[in-house]
């Protein structure tokens, strides 16, 4: 039996990634030293093709990093010389929050309840230098809107914007001017295996990563900003990367960008709207996100109760393993990827198998 995994993370190969692995074993891609010509080739593939999928302007660096969780260490390093502030309204964008205070920064937050949205007119103090929003919480299936997150840009023009896209990007339509920080992992939407950041840059953190390093204090070691983008415009990375990883990158980018990244968002949109149909009408699930315009489309929640376990197990008897909930709600929720990976057969198969539930 063909098993489909929906879990958000490590999730579903994309379809063409085993036939990119033989090519690349058979061409000696992971051996190949990282200051060749041939590796630059790859990293400047890669780079290029993210930009065009993603729509991103030349004045943004797209830098490597061994994942998204390494990206928040070295963000708030490089960019945070006192304070950041971040929006909390679930696991991972508050373990973030931590990571700034572990680094002695003084940041502080605005948190919400899990499932539910900000204020809009939320108040930041004058001395923040990055706010950090989290586009789409992986554990809760909460997606803020692309208006509320572009709209910092007009009410603090001066201020860094960073957003953790680990689980939503390719999907969202993001205006890159509005923005000056993007970070994901492979591992989810991208369908491919774990073991890579992305972190993509604008000149203002380049520039507040040096005005900080010329202040006499430190910003890190060899995953600066300023040896990042030094080494990115030779298409080079400072210390030896995941070269393979970055190979399937550039080549799973190409199959999406063949494919269209309008393609892509449109059956993201078809496939979340058939599953949450299915849990809304079900007598014993529903959406945990209630709201629909938070509802994410590319994680998207289940509250199960009681019957969580039973769900889980009658899935997977059909070939289809689903994410448990996380955290606190692990016992009452199942998580579902909707990434390019997953079909629109693979879903439509999902929803008629959640309409057959009867507990």
């Amino acid at each position: 039996m063909l098993h489909t995994n929906f879990t958000p993370g490590p999730s579903q190969l994309y379809f063409t990634v085993a036939d990119h692995v033989r090519y690349a074993f058979k061409e000696g891609i992971p051996s190949i030293s990282h200051r060749s010509k041939q590796f630059e080739l790859i990293s400047k593939e890669a780079t290029e093709g993210l930009k065009q999928l993603l729509g991103i302007g030349g004045d943004h660096y797209i830098l490597f990093a061994s994942s998204a969780t390494e990206i928040w260490e070295r963000l708030i390093q490089n960019v945070v010389a006192e304070k950041s502030f971040h929006f909390v309204n679930g696991s991972f964008s508050k373990k973030f929050l931590e990571i700034a205070r572990q680094l002695n920064r003084q940041s502080e937050a605005v948190e919400v309840k899990e499932g539910e949205a900000f204020s809009e007119s939320q108040k930041i103090s004058e001395d923040t230098e990055l706010i950090a929003v989290t586009h789409n919480e992986t554990s809760t299936g909460v997606s803020l809107p692309l208006d509320f997150i572009h709209a910092f840009r007009e009410k603090y023009p001066e201020k860094l914007i960073a957003v953790d896209a680990v689980s939503s990007l390719p999907y969202p339509a993001f205006d890159y001017t509005k923005i000056d920080s993007v970070y994901f992992s492979v591992q989810k939407a991208f369908g491919l295996p774990a073991g890579l950041g992305v972190w993509i840059i604008n000149k203002k953190c380049v520039d507040k990563a040096e005005a900080i390093l010329d202040a006499g204090k430190s910003i890190g070691s060899y995953h600066t900003i300023p040896s990042l983008v030094s080494m990115a415009k030779k298409h080079q990375t400072p210390e030896t990367p995941n070269v393979l990883g970055i190979y399937l990158l550039a080549k799973v980018v190409a199959d999406f960008n063949r494919r269209g990244i309008d393609i892509i968002r449109k059956e993201t949109e078809y496939k979340a709207a058939i599953l949450y149909q299915s849990l809304t009408k079900h007598q014993l699930l529903q959406p945990f996100v209630k709201d629909k315009y938070l509802q994410s489309k590319t994680v998207i929640v289940a509250d199960c109760g009681a019957y969580t376990e039973k769900l889980s197990r009658f899935l997977s008897e059909k070939g289809m393993t689903p994410g448990d909930g996380y955290g606190s709600f692990k016992k009452s929720q199942l998580r579902f990827a909707n990434f390019p990976a997953h079909s629109k057969e693979q879903y439509e198969l999902l929803a008629d198998s959640l309409d057959a539930f009867h507990g």
